[in-house]
């Protein structure tokens, strides 16, 4: 039993979702809150292009409703490419509860701030003709990832991002990865909180950094990965499988009866 997961960047409707492996995490999870931190449907997607939806997506909102009925409270929190849930932030609705961005209080007592990240994109963007041809790249890169991982289970190969492993070695994509966090640091800091859990650019990380937390829980597009809190309020980053990415051990160690406080 995990205290709280975060994960974003689901892509449902969207050609490069990897909805299979998200329904099997999800059925495996156990867990007294699940944050959904932006970016869940492709809503975008789906009213620009043709909607990918079959048995696994099926899955995906099977296991959502049994982790419900489970008694799992659910925090969905829109991001840019769901945007029209946004105008439900505010009511609880019977399966969840839609907030704008929320905070969350970790066993330890650390208070994180909760937002998909989006809003940080006039700090990180330069919207110019090279923003552009960077995101048509960037869908080949990922049609590229998606054959090659094909191959690579035919033959009994684990999963392998090849976006992620291009976008390590592309000095651009370095600095804009560091502006975002930095911009979602700067943020907590202003807020009076003590680090951030958020999504948006598809780069899973988990750091401390001048005493704040930068929690990135990833996506299910390139990096298949989630963010879990332990119930003495150990942050662990996994990926699908469930192996351990990074990890930051509690500011101090509490009972693991430490009751969830309701989401701010």
């Amino acid at each position: 039993m995990r205290r709280a997961v975060f994960l974003s960047d689901v892509h449902l409707g969207a050609r490069h979702c990897h909805a299979a492996e998200l329904a099997d995490f999800l059925s495996a999870l156990r867990c007294k809150r699940l944050y959904l931190v932006g970016d869940i449907v492709d809503l975008w997607w789906m009213a620009q292009r043709r909607a990918r939806w079959g048995a696994a997506h099926n899955r995906v909102v099977e296991a959502l409703h049994a982790l419900r009925r489970a008694g799992t409270e659910i925090v969905y929190i829109p991001g840019n490419h769901d945007r029209p849930i946004r105008r439900f932030c505010g009511l609880s609705l019977p399966a969840m509860r839609v907030r704008r961005r929320a905070i969350h209080v970790t066993a330890d007592g650390r208070r994180l701030l909760v937002t998909h990240g989006d809003d940080y994109d006039a700090a990180t963007h330069f919207g110019n003709l090279q923003e552009k041809f960077g995101d048509w790249l960037y869908y080949r890169i990922l049609t590229g990832n998606q054959w090659l991982n094909a191959l690579r289970g035919r033959v009994g190969l684990r999963y392998w991002s090849l976006s992620e492993f291009l976008k390590s070695k592309s000095g651009a994509a370095e600095r804009y990865i560091e502006r975002f966090v930095q911009a979602g640091l700067d943020d907590a800091r202003r807020r009076g909180l003590d680090g951030i859990v958020c999504g948006h650019i598809h780069r899973a990380a988990l750091v401390q950094r001048d005493g704040l937390v930068y929690a990135n829980d990833g996506d299910w597009v390139e990096s298949l990965s989630a963010l879990v809190e332990e119930m003495d309020g150990t942050l662990r980053l996994l990926s699908h499988a469930g192996k351990e990415l990074a990890e930051v051990s509690p500011r101090l160690r509490v009972s693991h009866d430490v009751p969830l406080p309701k989401a701010a």
